[in-house]
């Protein structure tokens, strides 16, 4: 089924109007603007150093022990997957900077540390963030055929162990993107028709998309390789430690958020949702480890995921404050506001569903 047939129960936005004009209302009060301040510019600053500085130090052969090599390859997982989950997440939703340009611009870090930012789009906004958890349409929960997700994927035998196996293929996440994902997926959506919502056309994407990846891997593993008196191997090495962490960081904020054991799958029964917008997210999408002060400056506040999935285009650095109004309303109107106290907890009950996922007498469609 095509995700721009699908429809969202429009009978009853009361909910979402409460939502909005309570947060505007908090904006307006605090003669705050909902875009980044200050303090997100010196933590996008930040970001890009831990990436960036890291990257300077090796081709520059100032260590030239492999073991602080291999270091300052981590410390690059750390800033690549920080970037992404703290800037470039803020700005592919326009959330970054009231200016577009300053958040187009912010939106192509993605391009910067190995993906594609118009792929990303039209994953992350036009698929997962409308069609949350919803089955053959949200991407986030359709991975390869050895990992299943939702209870209505198909189940294969394989599938009882990937409790166990799945963190390590986590860790291969943007390897792929680096690598074939990006190709395939650019394919996809043209066949889909979805490039056509980005008024651009499959050729133009797939030279930019091979010229991107060909100034990727230039200084990622050409320039440290015409520079550094190592042998290729090791340079392989070093560039699969960075995406590892990366992946790994990516995966353990991502999976947890959706796929847990306290939020719903639902389909569209006759083109339609049965919920409305607000509610279906608020069903689909679950908080953690909200009183973590690192942890919500790091993962671009989203540990706040069901804040974020409401309003996205509102920065993360104010999700923090505008959760207490998003719970108080939302429980006014009777519907759970999922939340796990601790980071360790959703990863915990993201395990657990990954164990009933992979069982016939578990989570039946």
């Amino acid at each position: 089924m095509s995700a721009l047939n699908i429809k969202f129960n429009t009978s009853n936005r009361e909910l979402f109007n409460t939502l909005r004009q309570r947060v505007d209302e908090y904006f307006k009060t605090n003669q705050i603007s909902k875009f980044a301040n200050y303090k997100m510019v010196i933590k996008t600053i930040a970001l890009f150093a831990l990436y960036f500085t890291p990257y300077f130090l090796l081709i520059f052969n100032t260590f030239p022990n492999t073991a602080m090599q291999f270091f300052c390859c981590l410390l690059m997982g750390f800033g690549m997957s920080g970037i992404g989950l703290s800037v470039m997440h803020d700005a592919v939703h326009g959330a970054y900077a009231r200016n577009k340009t300053i958040n187009d611009l912010l939106c192509k870090s993605m391009n910067l540390i190995g993906g594609s930012s118009l792929n990303w789009s039209i994953q992350h906004n036009t698929l997962h963030h409308t069609y949350t958890n919803v089955h053959e349409i949200d991407e986030d929960i359709a991975p390869a055929g050895f990992l299943r997700f939702e209870p209505h994927a198909k189940l294969s035998k394989i599938h009882k162990y990937q409790f166990l196996y799945a963190w390590f293929f986590y860790g291969l996440m943007t390897i792929m993107w680096a690598t074939t994902k990006d190709f395939k997926q650019l394919s996809r959506y043209n066949r889909k028709d979805l490039l056509k919502l980005k008024n651009t056309t499959y050729k133009k994407e797939l030279i930019n998309l091979i010229f991107n990846k060909l100034f990727y891997f230039t200084y990622t593993v050409i320039i440290p390789y015409m520079l550094l008196d190592l042998p290729f191997y090791q340079i392989i090495i070093g560039w699969l430690i960075m995406h590892y962490v990366a992946g790994i960081m990516l995966a353990l904020i991502f999976q947890p958020a959706h796929v847990i054991d306290t939020t719903d799958f639902p389909l569209p029964k006759g083109g339609s949702m049965e919920d409305d917008f607000a509610t279906h997210q608020l069903r689909t999408t679950t908080n953690f480890g909200t009183n973590s002060i690192f942890m919500s400056w790091f993962v671009g506040g989203l540990n706040f995921q069901v804040e974020h999935h409401l309003f996205p285009n509102i920065c993360h650095i104010h999700y923090k404050k505008i959760a207490p109004i998003v719970k108080k309303t939302v429980e006014e109107f009777n519907i759970p506001y999922l939340s796990k106290s601790t980071f360790v907890g959703a990863i915990y009950d993201h395990a657990k569903i990954l164990y009933d996922l992979g069982r016939p007498n578990k989570l039946k469609a």
